[in-house]
């Protein structure tokens, strides 16, 4: 109850991505291996307000429920718990190619702070777990050329337990694309926990050829030229408790 209405975009779930999102939420918080049954939701009770955020009607569009969506959903939980600080809460969705190469990555980021554990760095979490293409072979199949791929360092939130670093991903365009990013915590930064600062929001950029910048938000297409070079900062986790205690 109390979800918000309709998105206009894709940022809508279906109602099972949403009740995905408890199951998983709920064995995190049981510490025995309980095969998954249809018995785990058991003791749940889950209201889910008709064609809304988490439970549209046709014809809203659903892509980025999945990817996205369902991360906030986790997080969400996990704080009204008080078990964990949110962690970068996006898949950081990077797609492009032209009529010959197409090209989909999801990119890692910091990993929210626990009460006792500090959040990972560079890591993907909760709804996500896809790994990203080994360099060499991303440079042998596609004209493109990974400048860097590093930590983002200080994008953690500060706390007695520290929010895991995001990453820095620079990608450079060997020929014309179209690149596209479809993310989250561009604007609202991942939430500290009991004191714990937020992480850091992350950033996209194209840094054309001719010296040229362009911002791009957490969603946006931008024709790319030979030599441009496309920027992506992965948001940190949030820390858990007060740096000074």
């Amino acid at each position: 109850s109390g979800t918000s209405p309709l998105h206009p975009g894709n940022f809508n779930a279906p109602s099972a991505i949403c009740r995905a999102a408890v199951l998983y939420v709920f064995r995190c918080l049981v510490e025995d291996d309980i095969p998954l049954n249809e018995g785990c939701l058991k003791p749940l009770k889950i209201i889910i307000p008709e064609n809304s955020l988490i439970n549209p009607h046709y014809p809203a569009a659903v892509v980025a429920g999945n990817v996205e969506t369902s991360q906030v959903i986790v997080d969400t939980l996990l704080g009204a718990l008080g078990v964990a600080a949110a962690s970068q809460g996006t898949m950081n969705n990077f797609i492009w190619g032209d009529a010959t190469y197409q090209y989909y990555e999801t990119i890692c980021g910091g990993a929210g702070a626990t009460r006792g554990r500090a959040g990972c760095d560079a890591v993907h979490t909760h709804m996500t777990n896809s790994r990203l293409t080994d360099p060499e072979v991303l440079e042998w199949r596609f004209p493109v050329r990974l400048e860097s791929f590093r930590l983002r360092p200080g994008s953690g939130g500060r706390g007695r337990c520290k929010g895991g670093d995001g990453t820095v991903r620079e990608l450079r365009f060997l020929a014309p694309m179209t690149a596209s990013i479809l993310a989250g915590h561009r604007r609202v930064p991942p939430y500290g926990m009991d004191g714990g600062e937020p992480g850091k929001t992350g950033r996209n950029w194209v840094q054309h050829a001719d010296g040229r910048i362009t911002s791009l938000d957490h969603h946006g297409r931008i024709e790319v030229a030979t030599g441009d070079l496309f920027v992506i900062e992965t948001p940190g986790g949030g820390g858990y408790g007060r740096a000074d205690r």
